[in-house]
C-alpha cells in the first residue's frame, strides 16, 4: 500500500473543517434499525365515545319529561272532571249588557252544557246562537276559570216602528225587524213597505234611505224629524213622508210629501221656504209632489180642502 503524505492528510482535514454542517448527511449516517419503543396503552371509551356527564343529563331530562307528562295528566284530568270546574248553576254565567234581552234568553244555549267542565263549553258555537237573538247585535263569551262563564251583549238600536203584519214591531238601521218589547214607552215614526219576507239586504239599504230623509230634513230645519209621523218606503224611485204638521209654521193639518228618490235637502229646503205662500195661493195643502226637476205639484192625490195646482219651481 502507498504511502500518503502528511501534508495531503493535513490538507484533508482542513477541507473537512471548512465544509458547512449538514443535517441530512447526519440522518443518513444514523443506524437504520432503531430498539424498540414501549407501546403506548390505547384505552377504549365505552358506551360508543359518550362522556358520563351526557348520560346523567340525559337521564336528568327523561325524569324531568316524565314528571312533566304525570303533572299534565293529572291537571287535564282535574280540569276537565273535577267538579271545581263543572258548569253545574245557572248563577255560573253572568250576563251584561242586556236590557231589551232577557237573561233566560241568553242563559238557554247553555242548557246543554249543564255538567260539563267550561273547558269543554264551545264558546264561538255559544256566541254564534246568543247572535240569533233578534236584539242582539254582537256577543262575546269568555271563561272565567275555575267554572264561570261571562257573555257580554251589545243590544240593536231600533230607530222605527215596521208594520209586522197587524202588528207594530221596531226596525233598526241595517233592515233587522225586532220585536217590540212589552212595557216598553217608545216613539218613532213608523215605516210602511217592508216586510218579514223581503231580504235583509234589500230592507237595509231602504232604512238607509230613511235615515237619508230624517238627517236632511234636520239640517235644513233642526226638529223636523219630530213632526215626521209615517215614511212609505214602498216605492224606491219615491220616498213618501206623512208629517204631522211643519217646524216653525202654522200647519193644523197632516202634510203628505213625494220626494223621489234623493236630493232630499234641496227639496224640503224648497218646502219650508214656499209652504206658507202655497197654503196662502191654495187655501188648503194637504200633499206636495216635489219629485218633478221644474215643477212643484199640491194636492196630487187628494180631493180635501184644497184643489190640484202646479206650481213652477224657482
Amino acid at each position: 500500500m502507498k504511502a500518503i503524505p502528511k501534508d495531503a492528510v493535513a490538507r484533508n482535514a482542513a477541507a473537512a473543517e471548512a465544509e458547512p454542517y449538514r443535517p441530512e448527511l447526519v440522518e443518513n449516517d444514523e443506524p437504520r434499525y432503531l430498539r424498540r419503543q414501549k407501546p403506548v396503552e390505547i384505552r377504549r371509551k365505552k358506551f360508543g365515545g359518550k362522556s358520563a356527564t351526557f348520560y346523567r343529563r340525559l337521564f336528568l331530562g327523561i325524569l324531568i319529561a316524565a314528571a312533566c307528562a304525570v303533572l299534565a295528566y293529572f291537571t287535564g284530568d282535574f280540569l276537565l272532571h273535577s267538579p271545581k270546574v263543572l258548569l253545574l248553576k245557572p248563577d255560573q254565567v253572568e250576563v251584561t249588557g242586556n236590557h231589551m234581552v232577557t237573561r233566560d234568553a241568553v242563559l238557554a244555549p247553555f242548557y246543554k252544557d249543564r255538567g260539563r267542565s267550561v273547558l269543554r263549553i264551545p264558546l264561538d258555537s255559544r256566541r254564534s246562537e246568543i247572535e240569533q237573538i233578534s236584539w242582539v247585535e254582537t256577543a262575546s263569551v269568555e271563561r272565567i276559570l275555575p267554572n264561570r262563564i261571562r257573555v257580554d251583549v251589545s243590544e240593536r238600536t231600533p230607530i222605527a216602528f215596521v208594520r209586522n203584519g197587524s202588528e207594530l214591531a221596531l226596525i233598526d238601521e241595517f233592515g233587522v225587524i225586532l220585536d217590540r218589547p212589552q212595557g216598553e214607552d217608545l216613539h218613532f215614526p213608523i215605516v210602511t213597505g217592508i216586510s218579514d219576507s223581503m231580504p235583509r239586504a234589500e230592507r237595509g239599504k231602504r232604512m238607509q234611505t230613511y235615515q237619508e230623509f230624517m238627517r236632511d230634513a234636520d239640517l235644513v230645519r233642526s226638529g223636523s224629524a219630530d213632526f215626521v209621523s209615517e215614511v212609505d218606503l214602498a216605492n224606491p224611485h219615491d220616498l213618501r213622508v206623512v208629517m204631522a204638521g211643519l217646524p216653525g209654521l202654522n200647519v193644523p193639518q197632516a202634510i203628505t210629501l213625494h220626494l223621489g228618490a234623493g236630493e232630499f235637502t234641496g227639496k224640503y229646503r224648497m218646502l219650508m221656504e214656499n209652504f206658507a205662500q202655497w197654503q196662502s195661493n191654495a187655501g188648503c195643502v194637504q200633499s206636495v209632489d216635489l219629485q218633478y226637476a221644474r215643477q212643484v205639484v199640491l194636492n196630487p192625490d187628494a180631493n180635501g180642502c184644497g184643489e190640484h195646482m202646479t206650481v213652477k219651481k224657482k
